[in-house]
């Protein structure tokens, strides 16, 4: 296999302060090791059980895009020289990430985002990432307080 050049960082962002600190420690790698960092938001829309609001007025994707823009542009206050792009999908966030591992070289995910079960020590998404991912996976845990 030709291995390609520069290596990819894949980093799963929902706007949540877990997935700060999973672009945070990708952007650091990707110094580190000379790789891109390629920041990933997935967007779908909300699934609703008896009436259904209308969400005819609400632009996910743009939605989505304003997520990724401003996470990285508070990771790249900090003076951080490497090359970030970004990439806005439609879809389940854990279906998203795994599709984009397949070209990654590395896939980093917060261990709790935006989901229901803010509580759990594990993520769903993080932890279909753990399981599904066509690459390594690091799973970037909150600092102690």
């Amino acid at each position: 296999m030709v291995r390609k050049s520069p290596e990819v960082i894949v980093v799963g962002v929902d706007g949540s302060p877990g997935s700060i600190d999973a672009l945070r420690w990708a952007v650091r790698q990707a110094r580190a090791t000379g790789a891109e960092v390629l920041a990933v938001t997935a967007w779908e829309i909300p699934a609703t059980f008896g009436y259904a609001p209308s969400y005819d007025d609400v632009d996910w994707a743009a939605e989505a895009r304003k997520t990724v823009d401003t996470a990285l542009g508070e990771v790249a206050e900090g003076g951080h020289s490497v090359a970030m792009t970004s990439r806005v999908a439609r879809g389940h966030a854990g279906t998203v990430l795994v599709e984009a591992s397949r070209d990654a070289d590395l896939l980093v995910v917060g261990s709790r985002g935006h989901g229901t079960a803010v509580g759990m020590l594990l993520g769903s998404v993080s932890e279909h990432c753990v399981h599904h991912a066509e690459c390594p996976v690091v799973v970037v845990r909150p600092r102690r307080a």
